[in-house]
């Protein structure tokens, strides 16, 4: 399971998700650019001291990305199931909670003040929602990683054993 960041904007956000990847123990994709310096202070605030816990990839771009993910699909021949790239999304069209998940998928969060663009949102696999009052937008991208990543490790089983250090 991995979590992949689309350009985002907001570094505490960042800086949450890398904490949450790090606790959790799930991959995290960064796809540049992003609204801030990866170096930022805040940032560095936001994650504490759960930078060097977390296994963190940097891309440069959406289309360096797309290259390493088509990659693993094409290895998940040979080393398992393939990956695929869920979006969550308030265009989405299924809500997080009736999806069956797999440990090899990565749930892909948009920029904070847009989202991602079309070319994107039509290259994930599925388009996941989280249901919310008809008169509210959105959550924080944070707690809408948590809710959906929390959801998809329950259901493969993907949580780490308490007490692991590995």
């Amino acid at each position: 399971m991995r979590l992949a960041l689309y350009q985002p904007d907001i570094p505490q956000n960042c800086g949450a998700l890398i904490r949450l990847a790090a606790c959790l123990d799930v991959g995290l994709d960064i796809i540049e650019p992003c609204g801030f310096l990866l170096d930022d202070r805040r940032l560095k605030r936001a994650g504490l001291d759960y930078h060097a816990r977390a296994e963190v990839r940097r891309h440069r771009s959406w289309s360096a990305f797309w290259s390493v993910f088509q990659a693993s699909r094409r290895d998940g021949g040979t080393a398992g199931p393939a990956a695929r790239l869920l979006l969550l999304t308030t265009g989405g069209d299924r809500p997080y909670t009736d999806f069956a998940y797999a440990a090899q998928d990565i749930l892909l969060l948009g920029r904070e003040s847009a989202g991602v663009p079309q070319e994107v949102h039509a290259a994930a696999e599925v388009r996941l929602v989280i249901p919310l009052r008809a008169d509210c937008r959105s959550l924080n991208v944070a707690q809408a990683g948590a809710m959906v990543l929390g959801e998809a490790l329950r259901q493969t089983a993907g949580f780490p054993v308490a007490g692991d250090t590995a």
